[in-house]
């Protein structure tokens, strides 16, 4: 049974967990979307799907368009110059952003209107394919880059990444 008060995220002042807990929420929104494509098959757009449907895009419209700009207008430009390795992996990380909002593009409307979803196995796959690319990205940034951001980043420089994470959701410090 889930916590009825889960733990509370790490704050602004804590930017790279605060990322790392923003990818915990991305993969339950991953799942759910998963369990959302198969109750569509199963129960069509009753209710319940209309309700997943709408969180997981009110998710992905906002908090997860925040995270990736979190990343690439704010902690990426830091760390792209310090090796060839690191800007090759944020290189590759750029490019599974790309990918997502791809995915994301052909999602969005589907789930906006989840009872207009004509073809249930085309949107299983997507759906697929998009909590697959998540989880794959988020497994090299967890594992990964932000280990190696953890280390690099100056007490300044997170400082001034949790700040502009704040700002972009409207919240003074």
């Amino acid at each position: 049974m889930t916590e009825p008060f889960p733990n509370a995220a790490p704050g602004f002042d804590d930017p790279l967990a605060l990322l790392r807990a923003c990818h915990d929420r991305i993969l339950r929104h991953c799942d759910t979307l998963l369990e959302l494509a198969a109750h569509l098959q199963q129960n069509g757009a009753d209710m319940d799907a209309r309700r997943a449907a709408e969180q997981i895009h009110f998710y992905f419209s906002t908090a997860g368009r925040h995270h990736h700009q979190d990343e690439e207008l704010d902690v990426f430009p830091k760390l792209v110059r310090q090796s060839l390795k690191l800007a090759d992996m944020i290189h590759r990380l750029k490019q599974d952003h790309a990918d997502m909002d791809r995915l994301w593009n052909e999602l969005e409307p589907l789930l906006r209107r989840p009872a207009n979803i004509q073809d249930l196995d085309a949107f299983e796959r997507l759906a697929q394919d998009f909590s697959d690319l998540c989880r794959r990205h988020i497994d090299v940034e967890n594992n990964e880059f932000l280990s190696i951001a953890q280390h690099i980043l100056s007490s300044k420089q997170l400082q001034e990444i949790g700040t502009a994470m704040a700002e972009r959701r409207g919240v003074r410090r």
